[in-house]
């Protein structure tokens, strides 16, 4: 796939209208934003813009509001925030349908350097699916477009994708650029010993992505409750844990594959057992540990033990590259936190290059303080997840290569 794209870098705005999707998709409470880490994270690409002098159009979905106008979903709390963080005004030109003449003419309006965001791009019905109508309003604002919003890149909506089709310069802000380059490249081009750390609960979430990332690694370390299907498939006894008994021939190929392909494919050997799950998530639990040849059958594992825990961490020590997507264990317990928190801090003390693939561990990893630490976390959860599969992705393509 091309991932040699034009980025913000490549062009200069100066006097012209720059249409920017945005990822500012923020939890809100009461109208508030009780996390704007997606609001920090877009500074940079708006901050260069600014500078050239470009008339910049921020644009970005939030929530589901689902093709009509709802209030608690508008972006206004957004500019509100966002003038706050860059120092100067971000005008919110507010539309039910997003683009109408009186957001055309606030847009005719600006002066170079100046900022407007417009509303939600769900209120449209078109813009999930990627409807010509609304890609030309968006289109008809600006003459360059960039695409900043990763969270969405395996979506093909009016905002990101369709939008490009009428705009002659498309290029991908630094967020993007950096997934690209580190997400994109560390698997198709890695700096080898390459390491991948698949967790989570299901193997059904992950089939592609192990079948890839065996082909693409040197070493594939699997963690999580997925791993209890893969030890059935050896033939193991995993008493009462997470098993999916229609993935067992599928973990069979996979075990296969490694060994055809002669990859090392690592299995823990020891597991955090307990009678049932902890609930609530968070309360109390007894946990012993056990080998994993050795799983009575009225219990179930819930994490990786600590033997496993030392091999992983000793693996991913020798890596130049490790890519890492999945919790080993149930990390939101504090007791069933430790096989993830063992990774974590290998991952922290190695100078490998060390990525994390958005979702549940880039929230464990954030959690447990260990973020500043990794060379990469990604933003997106889908979109990574479709990365790592080694699928093209229709917010990457769209925009101009080099």
């Amino acid at each position: 796939m091309g991932l040699n794209k034009k980025s913000v870098d490549d062009i200069n705005v100066k006097g012209q209208k720059v249409l920017v999707r945005c990822d500012f998709n923020v939890p809100l409470k009461e109208g508030k934003i009780t996390d704007e880490n997606r609001l920090v994270a877009a500074l940079p690409t708006i901050k260069k813009l600014v500078a050239d002098g470009g008339k910049v159009i921020l644009c970005s979905h939030l929530g589901k509001p689902k093709g009509e106008p709802k209030p608690e979903l508008s972006l206004a709390p957004v500019a509100v925030r966002l003038s706050e963080l860059l120092g100067q005004e971000v005008k919110f030109v507010a539309s039910p349908v997003v683009v109408d003449d009186s957001v055309k003419a606030a847009v005719e309006a600006m002066n170079d350097g100046e900022i407007v965001l417009l509303e939600n791009t769900r209120y449209r019905a078109e813009e999930t699916k990627n409807g010509e109508a609304f890609s030309k309003d968006l289109a008809s604002l600006a003459d360059v477009f960039v695409n900043d919003a990763f969270g969405t890149a395996h979506r093909a909506h009016c905002s990101n994708v369709g939008v490009t089709e009428f705009i002659d310069t498309c290029a991908v802000g630094y967020l993007m650029q950096k997934e690209i380059d580190f997400l994109g490249n560390a698997v198709e081009t890695p700096v080898r010993p390459f390491v991948a750390i698949l967790g989570g609960a299901k193997v059904a979430d992950k089939l592609n992505v192990i079948s890839n990332l065996l082909e693409k690694c040197d070493t594939l370390i699997i963690g999580g409750g997925m791993a209890y299907t893969f030890l059935k498939a050896k033939g193991l006894e995993v008493g009462a844990s997470l098993v999916d008994d229609t993935k067992l021939d599928y973990c069979k190929e996979m075990l296969a594959k490694a060994e055809s392909l002669g990859k090392q494919l690592l299995l823990p050997v020891d597991t955090a057992i307990a009678k049932s799950f902890p609930n609530p998530i968070d309360a109390e639990i007894d946990v012993d540990y056990v080998d994993c040849d050795a799983i009575p059958a009225d219990v179930l594992g819930l994490d990786i033990g600590p033997k496993t825990a030392e091999i992983y961490a000793e693996a991913a020590k020798t890596a130049k590259t490790v890519v890492w997507n999945g919790p080993m264990g149930v990390f939101e317990n504090p007791v069933l936190a430790k096989g993830t928190i063992a990774v974590a801090k290998a991952l922290a003390e190695t100078d490998a290059t060390t990525i994390i693939g958005g979702g549940d561990s880039a929230a464990a990893v954030n959690q447990l303080g260990f973020g500043d630490k990794m060379s990469h976390i990604s933003t997106g959860g889908g979109a990574s997840l479709e990365f790592l599969e080694g699928k093209e992705l229709p917010g990457v393509a769209a925009a101009n290569d080099k």
